[in-house]
């Protein structure tokens, strides 16, 4: 639909749902190969998922209803605004992608969605443990982080890529892994040399209150403002983009979009 509303003309595409079907509908207007955003329809995105980080990033209210009243709004007074997106391996993302344990906290989130489970925060939160705990592997990182322009890093246990903060909400709580990131610049990353509990419930804390600097820590590794990157792998290992799961990756290409999306907000 998205793609059919880029190739008859429209001027916008209004969505209700979460992050999912944000990413779904900005792809199809993108398409394989992108375009100028101002050819491109306009989107006004509603928040009507479990999440919505992409329109809490935006500054948007998180009750549908409000959201709409400042949709309307923003659109009776012209306000818009042109924001970069980040592209793994062709697959465009608003917010953020991942390679490690986000992604399997993602997948296994999905797989219970998929038998009527609701996404809530407290499901997120003991499947984060039960992960970290019981499942994924602490003991052999496997992940490098291969920046343009610089020497491989790693091996490290995951990689946060974030074109914009926050990373996502617990509640009503932001959640920065990446706090500099921004719809106006490249892409920043936050790897981890260890998974021991302190170093990441050290971490954890940091990304509750921080107020705008990066993550500090001998086993924090971080990027700011990228242009383009390479994920590559030992194994196979769980990729999510903009909290979906897609399946596992040992090389994803990652590169900074300016400019790609028109947005009404």
């Amino acid at each position: 639909m998205a793609a059919s509303a880029r190739t008859d003309g429209y001027g916008l595409v209004l969505t209700l749902g979460g992050d999912g079907t944000v990413n779904e509908v900005v792809n199809g207007l993108l398409g394989a190969g992108g375009a100028p955003a101002d050819v491109l329809p306009a989107v006004a995105a509603l928040p009507g998922g479990s999440a919505n980080v992409f329109t809490g990033a935006l500054g948007l209210p998180r009750d549908p209803v409000d959201a709409t009243g400042h949709i309307l709004h923003a659109l009776t007074n012209g306000q818009e605004r042109t924001i970069g997106l980040g592209n793994a391996d062709g697959r465009y993302f608003t917010f953020n992608s991942g390679a490690g344990i986000d992604a399997e906290v993602v997948r296994a989130v999905q797989g219970l969605r998929a038998h009527g489970r609701s996404a809530t925060s407290s499901l997120y939160v003991r499947l984060a443990l039960r992960q970290f705990y019981l499942q994924t592997d602490r003991q052999t990182p496997a992940v490098w982080i291969e920046p343009e322009g610089g020497p491989p890093e790693g091996p490290v246990f995951c990689g946060i890529v974030s074109n914009t903060a926050p990373w996502t909400y617990l509640g009503e709580r932001e959640v920065n892994a990446n706090p500099r990131a921004g719809f106006d610049t490249g892409l920043d990353v936050l790897a981890f040399h260890n998974m021991s509990s302190f170093s990441i419930f050290y971490a954890v804390g940091q990304m509750f209150a921080t107020k705008g600097s990066l993550l500090r820590g001998r086993n924090v590794l971080t990027f700011h403002d990228l242009p383009s990157l390479t994920l590559r792998a030992e194994r196979p290992v769980a990729f999510q983009i903009d909290g979906e799961y897609v399946g596992e990756r040992e090389l994803v290409n990652l590169t900074s979009i300016p400019r790609a999306l028109r947005v009404v907000v």
